[in-house]
């Protein structure tokens, strides 16, 4: 199944120029972008994955991560291939570095993946595992089922997307983890083979003109993207930009796809990123991929009280009322909260959709 892809534009020699991303690919015709999904049929640019996935599963909120998103809920979790980045250490690799168009499993339409949602009890659907962006016609047909149903709709991307199309994007978004991947150009240039200042573009008007909840993640590789002064000058510009309330995640790299040769990350690394962090005035920063209780919970930023314990995935004490108020002192939390939480935990579950 493909579908008319938007944001492209004709050259005056017959080739298409994408205009969804930083990377303008130019498409003779035949031709895929670096995406690997966007491809120029005489005369217009198709989404070929349109209605595919890799598969799909039930997740926890929490391993998205969204730490002040529904927590403890489930959210029903799917990608498709390919990716508009070339990170060297991506974690996703079989995934998002697919080639061959067999590795989509399961076929479902809108409809079918937001009645699966509701069938298992996910509060929300997420696209992810590879970047949303280049499925976006995808995600959005999908994300207006789901909000048709009460499902909500949960974007994990890179924010590697040009701003008009990401104004479109993300208008059907509920809520969107963006992997801010380092600080540095030369980090992005060699490493993701892409650009920083789209991702900083993306971010900064998710926060500040819409109403998507936002959260920040960044995994930190041992002498790459973890220098001291890298670390400062990132969390003061989160802090700057984006305000002192929006989450950060700091999370241990493991040795994958082409880059074997480094080292896991130390747990210590996360703590002294968490403290750079706080010492910028941010005020909600969590490891991942690591198990501290203290860099797990959530506090309360008018009493300092816990109000969300956590190991891993699982939920334990949970002080606030049903709007995210402190149970303590009242002082609301920042994020979405509907509700007493969930308690899903550290399952996962695939699920075949159909349809």
């Amino acid at each position: 199944m493909t579908a008319p892809a938007r944001f492209w534009h004709a050259l005056p020699d017959g080739r298409l120029q994408c205009d969804l991303c930083p990377r303008d690919c130019r498409l003779a015709d035949g031709q895929r972008g670096l995406c690997f999904v966007r491809q120029h049929r005489a005369g217009e640019m198709r989404l070929t994955t349109w209605g595919r996935s890799s598969g799909f599963c039930v997740d926890p909120i929490e391993k998205k991560p969204l730490a002040h998103f529904l927590p403890g809920s489930s959210v029903l979790s799917f990608g498709t291939a390919g990716c508009n980045l070339t990170c060297r250490f991506c974690q996703n690799w079989d995934i998002s570095k697919s080639r061959e168009m067999d590795r989509l499993q399961d076929e479902a339409r809108p409809e079918a993946i937001a009645a699966a949602a509701l069938r298992v009890g996910a509060r929300s659907v997420a696209y992810t595992y590879n970047d949303p962006v280049i499925f976006a016609e995808y995600a959005l047909d999908v994300a207006a089922a789901c909000h048709a149903v009460g499902v909500r709709s949960v974007a994990v991307t890179a924010g590697y997307v040009h701003p008009e199309p990401a104004a479109w994007f993300f208008a059907g978004t509920d809520a969107a983890n963006v992997d801010l991947k380092g600080f540095t150009e030369g980090f992005y240039r060699d490493v993701c083979g892409g650009q920083l200042e789209p991702v900083k573009e993306t971010l900064a008007y998710l926060v500040r003109e819409t109403k998507v909840w936002t959260e920040v993640t960044t995994l930190l590789i041992p002498g790459l993207n973890d220098a001291p002064h890298e670390l400062e000058a990132m969390t003061a510009w989160i802090h700057d930009t984006l305000g002192p309330e929006v989450p950060v995640h700091f999370t241990a790299f493991h040795p994958d796809f082409r880059m074997l040769d480094r080292p896991r990350t130390p747990v210590d690394t996360l703590l002294r990123a968490r403290q750079t962090a706080h010492a910028a005035g941010l005020r909600h920063v969590y490891i991942g991929n690591a198990r501290d209780p203290e860099a797990e919970a959530t506090r309360c930023v008018g009493c300092g009280a816990i109000v969300i314990e956590r190991d891993g995935y699982d939920l334990g004490r949970y002080a606030l009322d049903d709007a995210g108020g402190c149970l303590a002192c009242g002082r609301r939390l920042a994020g979405v909260f509907d509700g007493p939480p969930d308690r899903f935990g550290a399952r996962r579950m695939p699920v075949r959709i159909g349809g």
